[in-house]
């Protein structure tokens, strides 16, 4: 990088820096108050957070009735969004990409323009939850693989960005058609939602009845926890610190100081007895970001460091449904194991 544009990255990311320890307070504050209006939702909660934080999308798995949309729904209403900022839409194999993207325009088509109108659309949310997506059809599937993959779609075959920074999508179970191999697997993590009426029934009624209260009163105490502003920032200081690193061909040594070897190490262990034993597939794609998701979640819990407790994020690696609770708790065994040395 030239020293004429070194001056510009380091003052954006001391303006970021000054700022930063609010920033996150206010994130981590968020994700604490939000989880009270749900019952053992908390894991689910810090999924989201680190995952809009990274900007990588969370695929959340559970029957109907387990809270999927109403935490999708409500985290956006803690961030504040207005208007276009937020789309959501169900998924059917009968769902068209002018369902998504919008239709084409009428009057332009006279013209001979192949033009969509995308206002109130996907392509200008800066959040979307597309709930049921494995049962779109091939077309809405590739659609969406590029909108994932390159943050775009295309305009009379032109290319155009998309404004999402965050992708929820949700699936009552994983379905095993190979045509969906790719889209599952730019989901990083996958996480269940299950029902929590055994275990906390007077819990669930208390807080479930309160919530419809809420809705009947049209009070929503929890929104504006926080903004995507601040999830925006919180990013760009990360990306800027590990970008600094790059530049200065430091990245060994900013691993070493954020990643310590022995927990280094384990990352790669782990991964290996997932594939080697029970023959889990991880791409390298996914190990990439499963490092960078480990650094968000190690500066946005407790500074910085990666620990053992980051690693805990390989337990939602699986993309198959019958894969999912065999992967969670090898990946428990394997850390108990480690931490009981």
């Amino acid at each position: 990088m030239s020293s004429a544009a070194r001056p510009e990255k380091d003052s954006k990311r001391s303006v970021v820096s000054t700022q930063i320890d609010e920033i996150r307070d206010r994130i981590n504050r968020a994700r604490r108050t939000l989880a009270t209006y749900f019952v053992n939702k908390a894991e689910l909660i810090d999924l989201m957070t680190l995952c809009a934080l990274a900007q990588e999308p969370l695929l959340l798995i559970g029957r109907p009735g387990t809270a999927k949309s109403d935490l999708v729904v409500k985290f956006c209403e803690a961030l504040g969004l207005t208007g276009d900022e937020y789309f959501e839409y169900m998924l059917t194999k009968f769902t068209e990409p002018s369902e998504i993207i919008g239709p084409i325009d009428i009057n332009l088509l006279k013209d001979g323009k192949y033009h969509r109108r995308v206002e109130g659309k996907l392509p200008c949310a800066k959040v979307v939850f597309l709930d049921e997506i494995f049962k779109s059809n091939s077309a809405i599937l590739n659609t969406l693989l590029t909108v994932i993959n390159e943050r775009k779609f295309y305009q009379e075959g032109r290319p155009e960005p998309v404004e999402m920074r965050v992708l929820f999508a949700a699936t009552n179970e994983i379905p095993e058609f190979s045509e969906l191999d790719a889209l599952k697997d730019r989901f990083i993590l996958k996480a269940e939602s299950t029902s929590v009426r055994d275990i906390a029934f007077d819990d669930l009624i208390e807080k479930g009845l309160r919530n419809e209260m809420y809705r009947v009163g049209n009070r929503k105490p929890w929104a504006g926890l926080t903004s995507l502003d601040d999830f925006e920032r919180f990013k760009a200081y990360v990306d800027q610190t590990m970008l600094n690193a790059v530049d200065e061909d430091a990245a060994g040594v900013d691993r070493q100081r954020y990643f310590p070897d022995e927990v280094f190490s384990l990352f790669k262990r782990i991964i290996r007895t997932l594939e080697r034993e029970e023959h889990i597939e991880i791409s390298d794609r996914k190990v990439i970001k499963l490092y960078r998701l480990m650094r968000v979640r190690a500066f946005l819990f407790h500074g910085g460091v990666v620990t053992r407790e980051e690693l805990g994020l390989l337990k939602y690696v699986a993309n198959r449904q019958q894969d999912i609770e065999l992967v969670r708790n090898k990946v428990t065994a394997l850390l108990a194991i480690e931490d009981s040395r």
